[in-house]
């Protein structure tokens, strides 16, 4: 925005010091052409005199001539005022058109630097919303994580300490189970000894192995091979279908 400023500041100070350089030179060509036209103005006032004073003498020749040189001399002289005053008034006409110009040409970049001031104006709001949106959005979302961040964590604490007390109730149940243990093995080592069951006999003879199962006797033939299913006389079959006499083997 201030950048914005700063270059339509700077182009607003080059434009007015292009119209002051223009007016001041169209008002110096002006001033200049009028001078102009009143010299040639004093010049044919002053052709004219000469004129008038020479046809009042008595004229020679020369005087003749030189009068007629004064003539056409004083002529050429009101032509040049003339045309001096023409320009003059044309310059004068000019200035004023370059003034009407200049105005019109500030008019128009003052509304351009309204108009580009707005549309940096409205830039700006825009941003400015666009900036909150986005703060919003990233606050919103930093809520969210943390507390989904605070959810896992507690849940995390949760686990922990539901392991924590299984570990504690398995240690208890253990140290139960030990102490059952050694009070049993302490009851055990406290109470008396009973007889028992007394010892058998040791036999004098060793114990007979069973003879079991009588081996089968080996026939004396050796079993025949069974002949089998008989071939099936295929090929005269086909041969006789197909009318044709089968082939010799």
């Amino acid at each position: 925005m201030a950048k914005l400023e700063a270059e339509l500041s700077k182009l607003k100070g080059q434009l007015e010091k292009a119209r002051e350089k223009q007016e001041k030179d169209a008002a110096k060509s002006a001033d200049k052409l009028a001078k102009d036209a009143a010299k040639a103005a004093d010049k044919a006032k002053k052709a004219a005199a000469k004129v008038k004073a020479t046809r009042a003498k008595k004229k020679t020749p020369a005087q003749q001539r030189q009068l007629k040189s004064a003539v056409t001399a004083a002529n050429a002289a009101k032509k040049a005022a003339d045309n001096a005053k023409a320009a003059a008034k044309e310059a004068k006409e000019q200035l004023a058109t370059i003034k009407a110009d200049n105005k019109l040409a500030a008019k128009v970049a003052k509304s351009i630097a309204k108009e580009e001031a707005a549309v940096a104006k409205k830039l700006a709001a825009e941003a400015k919303k666009k900036a909150a949106a986005e703060a919003k959005k990233a606050a919103a979302a930093a809520k969210k994580k943390a507390a989904a961040e605070k959810k896992k964590a507690a849940a995390a604490a949760k686990k922990k300490a539901a392991a924590e007390k299984k570990k504690a109730a398995a240690a208890k149940k253990k140290a139960a189970a030990a102490a059952k243990k050694a009070k049993a093995k302490a009851k055990k080592a406290t109470a008396k000894k009973k007889p028992g069951r007394p010892k058998k006999a040791a036999t004098k003879t060793g114990a007979k192995k069973s003879p079991g199962r009588p081996k089968k006797a080996a026939t004396k033939t050796k079993a025949k091979k069974s002949p089998g299913r008989p071939k099936k006389a295929a090929a005269k079959k086909t041969a006789a279908r197909r009318g044709r006499p089968p082939k010799a083997k």
